[in-house]
């Protein structure tokens, strides 16, 4: 159907002879096509209009359609007095905006935002080489690159920092985190160096001044929880929770197989052996192909979500959003806000879902596993990193506690 012909006379008018006249069609074919229900299509295209009005009377260019929205957004909202049923909240706006953005680039037109700086571009090469030749995670990778960009913008990207700017910005980062935070901090600035150093640069004096704070790795006791404890968090999700058979799904993956978030979000349809009772984890951290044995009350659970509550789409990923666009897979946060909740609602005080993966750990070793069984079923790539579960073994560790000097037998 003809877009216009759907639309207010105040809405068409402003639509149709302005800037964004040839977009509005693919925008609205965007809209259904991501299943928007109709009222929140009709608001993004008043706000779509309203837009379009406010560029008639500006020096509008479309390459700075980013520079614009912000404008429009941050500034012309705030006082605005235009004519109409306008749609003024900021958040509703700048989503509805989102969209044309999407439909402008597609469209073939390079914004100015899209071509990067010495800076950006510097991290590029950084990121492909973290992916390349060190075999990162896109997750490691991301957070690597978020820390040493304010770095890399003290010379903007075009050489090496001085070693009293390195001071300062180290000074200023280890100032405001934790020592564990501290030591990932230390990481990835090094991490940055060495790449320099592969591309020719001499780092050496910059490389002494990096060093990590005292941190021991495996001090701590891997927080877990009990058997009672768990229990409760698998019994809270009641009846008329939303979306209760995704997050019970989301939970038991957690729990029975010891995934990362950014795992469970990866799973698609296809993954799963129905028959033979496997998992396949492909998207892991360690960049390898693991197949798990998948428990009947975990598989029972993302059969449940898939047949009664999952939406019917054309992707494969298991978890998938319940609002438009339910095409997109749901992101890591979704799982951790899934968790959180849970531990709420069953009163326990955590947040983090990587108890959840200490807590299988725990039991695997409490009910006869050895360490090199849970380097396997947590994916370990080095048997090292399961040392720190050791502390939990309770069976073994009472084999070999001493009596207390002066203690009666």
């Amino acid at each position: 159907m003809d877009v216009f012909d759907a639309l207010t006379p105040l809405a068409s008018s402003r639509l149709r002879g302005g800037h964004l006249g040839p977009f509005v069609q693919p925008y609205w074919d965007r809209l259904r096509e991501l299943g928007y229900a109709q009222c929140t299509v009709r608001l993004y295209i008043n706000c779509l209009s309203h837009f379009a009005h406010w560029a008639a009377h500006q020096r509008f260019e479309l390459t700075a359609l980013d520079k614009q929205i912000d404008h429009f957004v941050g500034r012309h909202l705030q006082r605005c007095r235009c004519a109409g049923d306008v749609q003024r909240t900021a958040h509703c706006v700048r989503a509805a905006l989102g969209h044309l953005k999407v439909v402008i680039v597609d469209s073939g037109v390079q914004l100015d935002s899209q071509q990067p700086g010495p800076v950006d571009e510097q991290l590029l090469q950084f990121d492909r080489h973290l992916q390349q030749m060190k075999g990162l995670a896109g997750s490691t990778r991301r957070r690597r690159l978020v820390i040493v960009r304010p770095l890399v913008s003290m010379t903007n990207g075009l050489g090496l920092p001085t070693p009293d700017q390195l001071r300062q910005f180290l000074r200023r980062e280890l100032s405001r985190v934790s020592a564990a935070s501290a030591g990932v901090t230390t990481s990835a600035v090094r991490s940055w160096l060495r790449y320099c150093a592969f591309e020719g640069h001499r780092v050496e004096r910059l490389l002494a001044i990096v060093a990590s704070p005292a941190s021991w790795r495996l001090a701590p006791l891997p927080q877990t929880l009990t058997a009672g404890e768990l229990q409760r968090l698998l019994d809270a999700f009641p009846p008329g929770l939303p979306s209760r058979l995704r997050c019970y799904a989301i939970v038991r993956c957690l729990v029975d197989l010891g995934l990362r978030s950014s795992e469970v979000i990866a799973l698609d349809l296809d993954d799963i052996d129905w028959a033979a009772g496997t998992v396949r984890i492909c998207k892991s951290k360690s960049r390898r192909v693991d197949v798990l044995p998948l428990r009947q009350a975990t598989g029972a659970a993302i059969a449940e979500y898939i047949r009664c509550e999952r939406p019917r789409v054309t992707g494969r990923r298991i978890f998938v959003r319940h609002v438009a666009p339910a095409e997109v897979p749901v992101s890591a946060e979704v799982v951790r806000r899934a968790v959180r909740e849970a531990y709420r609602r069953a009163g326990l005080p955590h947040t983090r879902v990587h108890i959840l993966r200490h807590t299988l750990a725990s039991r695997l070793l409490n009910t006869g596993g050895t360490l090199k069984e849970v380097a396997d079923v947590l994916r370990h790539r080095e048997l090292d990193t399961s040392l720190i579960y050791a502390k939990v073994d309770f069976v073994r560790l009472g084999a070999v506690a001493m009596p207390w000097p002066g203690s009666r037998p």
